[in-house]
């Protein structure tokens, strides 16, 4: 070949790697577009969202006994007033959902040392324990219990009337002492551990919606209350049956093939039980999971089995994250919405596991996508939007597909700041080094990883 067919062959085959090189850089859809941003977060910009939820969550009542027929202060207290209620809101409820706030409030202050949060327990409770007596004889002289959120403190009739708010009072008292709590932990656990209808092996259930039915939002219901009384008494009764009531409801919602929890059973249906696997539902039991395992003895009989379930249940939870980040209101139906408070339940738990070494750190973009997609639904005033509405134990597909979601549900508030704090820990986790990824990259994730397993450079 002559030099100069030489030199022309060369020219064209340079000419072609440019234009290769230069193709690749350039033909669309090379560069992945994320839904939600693939980013590492950052402390501040995690202590940012936690405010501002707690901001927006703290604007929502004044804490005022009003007339509501004027909406005037009552300010004689004297004798009852008829038209006598609590203001309105959510950080003035009575209620399961302000109880999971409570328990955040009170595990932020843990996290980060900032008394903000913690101060709404003390203020809160404070002001329960203050009107609490007038608003008994209230019921006595106008035979009415209805007195807003306030209405399940004159007779709890059902775990969300006092387990969830029992245990964040419970966290309250071991912090501040006041022993004007005690009678009202001990009434808590008076209806939890004796008065609340049990099936006959001990399982606590309800008459609702069928004859002797188990719903899984109960074992958040129960079990962080009954574990926070093991703390507060030493006796570990509790722990026993905190621990009886994961594993037997277990036997009869958690399915090993999907490795979820079942929302309902009922005796009515036995073995035969048609399967909904709502997204709340198995983040109630996940959140449930966690905080027994934080204050259980690590000797305990039960441990290793919780601990299994615990751990089945992350692994199936991190395959079905949408690529969002998000997870299903209907977990295994992709075709269902997007839902928050399922999304920091979650995101919450696997970050959990991780920073007290219950599963694996390979889980740890699981978190990190999750709380990346929980930021996208915190409004700018501090609202927590996307939160399925409160949902029965339903039999029917339908009912489920076709739940509401807004900021006034408020079972999203508690697991985002949960999320949120646990996050923080898992950024500051000194065990674990991120190989973090690269924006704009073709090809890069991030990569947990834990420093010890590595040899020392």
């Amino acid at each position: 070949m002559s030099k100069f067919l030489k030199k022309q062959t060369f020219l064209v085959l340079l000419a072609l790697l440019i234009a290769s090189s230069i193709m690749a850089q350039d033909i669309p859809g090379r560069i992945p577009v994320y839904e939600v941003p693939y980013e590492y977060p950052d402390v501040e910009g995690v202590k940012e969202v936690l405010n501002r939820v707690r901001d927006y969550y703290e604007s929502t009542c004044d804490f005022r006994i009003i007339d509501v027929e004027t909406n005037k202060d009552i300010t004689d207290f004297s004798k009852p007033n008829k038209n006598a209620l609590m203001s309105p809101g959510f950080a003035g409820e009575w209620s399961y959902t302000h109880g999971v706030v409570l328990s955040a409030f009170e595990y932020i202050d843990d996290v980060t040392g900032e008394e903000e949060f913690f101060a709404n327990n003390t203020k809160f409770y404070d002001w329960v324990l203050e009107y609490l007596p007038y608003f008994k004889e209230h019921a006595k002289v106008f035979n009415k219990e209805k007195v807003g959120s306030w209405s399940r403190l004159a007779n709890f009739h059902a775990l969300d009337d006092c387990g969830s708010i029992g245990a964040a009072m419970i966290k309250t008292y071991l912090k501040d002492k006041n022993d004007d709590y005690l009678p009202l932990i001990n009434r808590v656990d008076e209806h939890v551990s004796k008065n609340q209808f049990r099936l006959d092996d001990g399982t606590l259930a309800r008459h609702r919606p069928q004859y002797q039915s188990i719903w899984a939002d109960d074992l958040y219901m129960s079990v962080p209350f009954l574990a926070n009384m093991g703390v507060l008494t030493g006796d570990n009764k509790y722990f026993d049956d905190a621990a009886k009531q994961i594993l037997q409801m277990a036997e009869r919602l958690y399915i090993p093939e999907k490795e979820l929890f079942d929302h309902g059973w009922s005796v009515t249906s036995g073995d035969y039980d048609p399967r909904f696997y709502w997204g709340r539902a198995n983040g109630w039991t996940l959140m449930a999971m966690a905080e027994l395992l934080e204050l259980m003895p690590e000797n305990h009989k039960d441990r290793g089995e919780i601990l299994h379930l615990y751990r089945s249940m992350v692994r199936s939870i991190a395959a079905l994250q949408d690529g969002s980040g998000f997870w299903h209101n209907m977990l295994d139906k992709t075709n269902t919405y997007t839902e928050t408070s399922c999304t920091a339940m979650f995101t919450f738990a696997v970050a959990k596991g991780i920073n007290e070494g219950w599963i694996n750190h390979v889980y740890g973009p699981v978190a990190l996508t999750g709380w990346n997609a929980i930021t996208t639904r915190v409004l700018e005033n501090g609202a927590v939007d996307g939160t399925c509405e409160g949902t029965t134990f339903a039999h029917d597909n339908t009912y489920y597909y076709h739940r509401g979601k807004s900021i006034y549900a408020t079972h999203g508030y508690g697991p985002v700041l949960y999320a949120g704090a646990e996050m923080l820990r898992l950024l500051r986790n000194e065990k674990i080094e991120v190989q973090k990824a690269r924006i704009n990259s073709r090809n890069s994730t991030f990569h947990y990883k834990l420093k010890s397993e590595w040899p020392k450079e």
